[in-house]
């Protein structure tokens, strides 16, 4: 019988206006992988942070090892072994990974003076014993994404934790990159240390872990052993019904509202594509393929060597964002926090942050339109929150993107790019947005999609373009795509 390492008892967490966490119950044992899945706002993160001592719960006990522990702050949880990798990365892009992984607790020597070659001989040596081939003094910014993602990993592996807990690590990654993520989870599997694996892509839990806990409206819902389950199982749990994302056709007009020519950068080439009126339009293609860079351009955001751009027909030039925005198109970036939100300010702030010359009387801003519009859309799109007031950073990821979404509709665009629109968000909420794209086809917008989940560009586009190295490699109509397809397109072969 496998020996519980973390348990949480009746864990109460109160916010303002909101009972987060109902009396829950959770626990992980050793060389066990533990998934913990739900949508949007279940809960999930606020358990991981009170176990990571960013929260403090209101009630409830924490044991580790059948001890009764307090946990006060986050250094204290490193110290009674409890390890968290969030879904956001903490690292300096300009330092070392040494100076990453031991930031903060470098050893030093007379006054306080670094020690280089034992920071470096000691990263070396976790690096080595964790099978991950980086240097020491790499710099973090040249690593790729999944690279960086290894380097949080053993930054909290370099504490010696008993519990490990991963918030969506392969949010940001490649498919080929999840498996050398795999592989070293399933070796610290194996020398018996206790995993928390939070997840909303559901495939995954199926390939990597031992039991799955299902989180809904803060209370814990479902526990099972993986082996005994499925998909739908899942789904049901979170939603309280199966979500089928199915394919919804329809006639697309063949009137053409944006065309892109010969489009040319240091990041992709002879790119050449049409956006018809009341299309959803999708880009697929592996990371690192150009999808988002063409987008960039597009909307003014990063300079093009070359290449021409036809709204409704017409050629324009584009000099800057507000240009594009001002002839009728949205972006929603990839990055919602970094690009796209202004996380300490209200939601109402957000919506109306495109917006401000028709929500301005003169020189001062509309306080009573914005709130009217943000109203608006809190209950159009479904945005769960108690007021228009609270800060975007209290959201869960669904309802962030929902409130980016806000944002650009309040424009009445023409045209909407969006950028991985439900990367970190539940699949309810997913449906959600789904629902929402089609809703906005059907009153003329058109949309362009970036996904790199094949199921989804699969479910919502009339017309598929695959990109490979910064080249459009293939067109696909949505009624005759398959994964098969894109995925041969995706990687340069087009025979």
């Amino acid at each position: 019988m496998s020996k519980s390492v973390l348990q949480a008892n009746g864990i109460v967490k109160d916010f303002p206006g909101v009972r987060a966490l109902k009396c829950v119950d959770f626990d992980v044992n050793e060389g066990e992988i533990h998934a913990l899945c739900g949508e949007n706002g279940a809960g999930k993160s606020t358990l991981m942070h009170i176990l990571a001592g960013v929260f403090k719960q209101d009630s409830g006990e924490i044991f580790l090892d059948g001890s009764l522990i307090h946990i006060t702050n986050q250094r204290r949880a490193n110290e009674q072994g409890i390890s968290i990798v969030y879904q956001e990365r903490s690292l300096i892009g300009t330092l070392s990974v040494a100076e990453n992984i031991f930031a903060g607790r470098q050893p030093v020597g007379v006054c306080s003076i670094i020690k280089w070659k034992q920071l470096y001989d000691e990263t070396d040596a976790l690096l080595a014993k964790l099978g991950i081939d980086i240097g020491s003094k790499t710099i973090v910014n040249n690593l790729s994404p999944a690279m960086q993602q290894m380097v949080e990993i053993a930054k909290a592996l370099s504490i010696n934790p008993k519990v490990l807990i991963l918030d969506e690590p392969t949010a940001t990654i490649t498919e080929k990159e999840v498996g050398l993520l795999f592989s070293l989870l399933r070796k610290l599997k194996e020398n018996g240390m206790a995993i928390i694996y939070i997840s909303h892509r559901l495939v995954e839990i199926f390939q990597i872990a031992d039991r799955v806990t299902v989180f809904k409206d803060g209370m814990n819902v479902a526990t099972s052993e993986v082996a005994n389950i499925n998909n739908n199982w899942i789904v049901n749990k979170m939603v309280g019904r199966e979500l089928l994302f199915e394919r919804v056709e329809h006639d697309i007009k063949q009137e053409c509202v944006l065309e892109c020519k010969n489009f040319n950068s240091d990041k992709f080439s002879d790119i050449y594509f049409k956006l018809n009126k009341g299309e959803i339009l999708s880009f697929a293609g592996l990371a690192g393929a150009g999808r988002t860079e063409v987008m960039r351009a597009v909307f003014g955001a990063d300079k093009k060597t070359s290449g021409e751009l036809y709204i409704n027909g017409k050629k324009v030039v584009v000099k800057d964002t507000r240009d594009v925005i001002d002839r009728g198109i949205g972006y929603l970036p990839e990055d919602r926090k970094e690009q796209g939100l202004f996380l300490e300010m209200a939601i109402s702030d957000n919506i109306a942050s495109a917006s401000l010359k028709p929500l301005s009387k003169g020189f001062n801003l509309d306080q009573k339109a914005i709130n009217v519009i943000s109203e608006k859309y809190r209950k159009q799109l479904g945005i769960m929150t108690p007021s228009i007031q609270q800060k975007v950073v209290n959201l869960s990821g669904g309802n962030q993107q929902k409130v980016v979404l806000a944002k650009w509709l309040a424009l009445n665009p023409r045209i909407m790019i969006v950028d991985e629109p439900t990367r970190g968000v539940d699949v309810g909420a997913k449906a959600e947005i789904y629902q929402i794209l089609r809703e906005l086809t059907k009153t003329g917008t058109s949309i362009i999609v970036v996904s790199s989940d094949l199921p989804e560009v699969l479910a919502i586009s009339d017309r598929i373009y695959v990109m490979h190295n910064g080249r459009i490699t293939g067109e696909i109509k949505g009624s005759e795509a398959t994964e098969e397809i894109i995925m041969k397109y995706a990687s340069g072969l087009t025979d």
